[in-house]
C-alpha cells in the first residue's frame, strides 16, 4: 500500500510540476508563405509556456525583418541563396555560400543552445538543420505545400519528424516520420474568425457586398489588372466595397481605378492586419499558396483561386484544386483570367449568398485551426518532456 501511495504521489507531482522552458530555433522564411505559419509555430511555443525562447533565423531581408519585428519574435541571420530556377553563375555562387552558412549556423547553435530546430523550408532553412545535425540538435520540419519543396526533400532524411498540411503529401516522406496537422495560421487571424462567429455577421443587407483581393504578400501584378478590368464591367457598382492588397508597384494605379469606376474601396500595398481584412471579407480573390488556402479554410470563406502559374512544380494550383474538386472553392486558371468573366463570377456570388454559404461551409472542412497546437504538442512528446496543461498555458503569445 505504501508503495502504491507513493507512486499516486509521484505521478500527481509530474503532473503538476511546472513544464521546463524550451528553447526553439526556426529556421527559413524568405516569403510571407513559409514565414506566417512559422510565426503561428512560434506563437504557440510561447502560449505552451511564456518561457519558452523562440529565435528565427534565416537571410533577415526586410519582408522578415519588419514582420518579425511587428510579432516580437528576435531574427538571426546567416548566409544563404537559393539554388533551384536560377543560371549556372548563379548556381555556383549559391553553392560555394552553403559552407558559410552552416559555418555560422554552428555558432548561433552554440550561442543558444536550443532544444529543436523547426524548419519551414526556403533555402535558409537548409544551412542551419545541416549545421543542427552537426550539433546532435534534434530537427523537426514543416512543409506547407501538396508538392515539398527541395529543401525540405533533402532535409527530410535528417529530420526526426515532418509535419505536413495536405495528405497527399505523406507520400514523399518516410511514414514513420511523418504527421498530418495542416497549416498553422497565426492567431490573430484565429482570434478575429472566432469574434465574428459569437458576433454573427450582422445585418448583411444594410452593407456592402466586400470583395477581398489578395495577391500573395508582394501583390500580383495580372490579378491587379484584371480586377481593374473586371470594375468597370460590374452592374450596380455601389453595392460592392473592395479591399484590395495590391504589392508596392500598383497601388495608386489600382486606387485610381476604383475611383473612376465609381467604386467603394481600401487599397494598400500590404495589409499589417489580414485578420480584419478577412473579417469583413464575403469573398476572397487571391493566389493559392499554402499559406493563403489554410487561412480562408480554417475562417471558412468562399474563395475565388487564381493560382500562380509559375510557382515551382505548379504547387498552388494542386493547392487550388483540392479544394475547388470538392465545390470548397472555386479556381481560374491565369491563363483564362480576364475581366468580362470576372465580373460575372463577382455578381454571381453576391446574388448567390446560400452558393456562398455553401462554399464556405465546404472549405471550413478543409482547414485546421489547431494545426500549430498540434505541431507543438508533438514537439514536446519528441523531446520527452510535459506538455503544458490547458489550465496552465496562457493563451497569449
Amino acid at each position: 500500500m505504501e508503495q502504491k501511495a507513493n507512486s499516486d504521489k509521484s505521478r500527481a507531482g509530474s503532473r503538476s510540476r511546472t513544464p521546463r522552458a524550451l528553447r526553439i530555433i526556426i529556421a527559413g522564411g524568405g516569403t510571407g508563405g513559409h514565414l506566417f505559419p512559422a510565426i503561428a509555430i512560434a506563437q504557440e511555443f510561447v502560449a505552451a509556456n511564456p518561457g519558452n525562447r523562440v529565435c528565427f533565423v534565416s537571410t533577415g531581408n526586410d519582408f522578415e525583418r519588419s514582420t518579425l519585428a511587428r510579432a516580437g519574435f528576435r531574427l538571426e541571420c546567416i548566409t544563404a541563396e537559393g539554388i533551384k530556377g536560377r543560371g549556372v553563375w548563379r548556381q555556383l555562387r549559391a553553392a560555394v555560400k552553403i559552407p558559410m552558412g552552416i559555418l555560422e549556423s554552428i555558432r548561433m547553435i552554440k550561442r543558444f543552445q536550443p532544444d529543436l530546430v523547426v524548419g519551414v523550408g526556403s533555402y535558409a532553412a537548409g544551412p542551419v538543420a545541416m549545421g543542427a545535425w552537426l550539433m546532435g540538435t534534434r530537427i523537426v520540419l514543416h512543409e506547407q505545400n501538396i508538392l515539398p519543396g527541395i529543401t525540405n526533400r533533402i532535409l527530410s532524411r535528417f529530420a526526426h519528424r515532418i509535419y505536413v498540411s495536405f495528405e497527399a503529401t505523406g507520400k514523399f516522406f518516410s511514414p514513420g516520420k511523418t504527421r498530418v496537422t495542416g497549416n498553422p495560421v497565426r492567431r490573430e487571424i484565429l482570434e478575429s474568425g472566432k469574434r465574428k462567429a459569437k458576433n454573427g455577421a450582422g445585418d448583411k443587407s444594410s452593407r456592402p457586398f466586400t470583395v477581398l483581393i489578395v495577391g500573395g504578400s508582394q501583390g500580383a501584378h495580372r490579378i491587379n489588372l484584371t480586377v481593374m478590368d473586371a470594375v468597370h464591367r460590374l452592374q450596380n457598382r455601389d453595392r460592392y466595397f473592395f479591399i484590395h492588397q495590391t504589392g508596392g508597384k500598383d497601388a495608386s494605379m489600382v486606387a485610381d481605378a476604383y475611383k473612376t469606376a465609381g467604386c467603394a474601396c481600401e487599397v494598400k500595398p500590404f495589409f499589417e492586419d489580414m485578420a480584419a481584412c478577412y473579417r469583413k471579407a464575403d469573398l476572397v480573390i487571391c493566389r493559392a499558396g499554402a499559406t493563403t488556402v489554410a487561412e480562408v479554410t480554417a475562417l471558412g470563406k468562399a474563395v475565388i483561386f487564381i493560382p500562380f502559374p509559375h510557382a515551382a512544380d505548379n504547387h498552388q494550383l494542386l493547392n487550388a484544386r483540392s479544394l475547388s474538386d470538392n465545390g470548397a472553392a472555386e479556381t481560374i486558371e491565369e491563363s483564362q483570367l480576364a475581366g468580362r468573366p470576372l465580373d460575372r463570377v463577382i455578381e454571381y456570388y453576391a446574388s448567390n449568398p446560400e452558393t456562398r454559404e455553401q462554399m464556405a461551409s465546404r472549405a471550413r472542412r478543409f482547414g485546421n485551426p489547431e494545426a500549430a497546437a498540434e505541431i507543438v504538442r508533438d514537439c514536446y512528446r519528441l523531446l520527452d518532456t510535459t506538455y503544458p496543461q490547458p489550465e496552465t498555458r496562457n493563451a497569449k503569445p
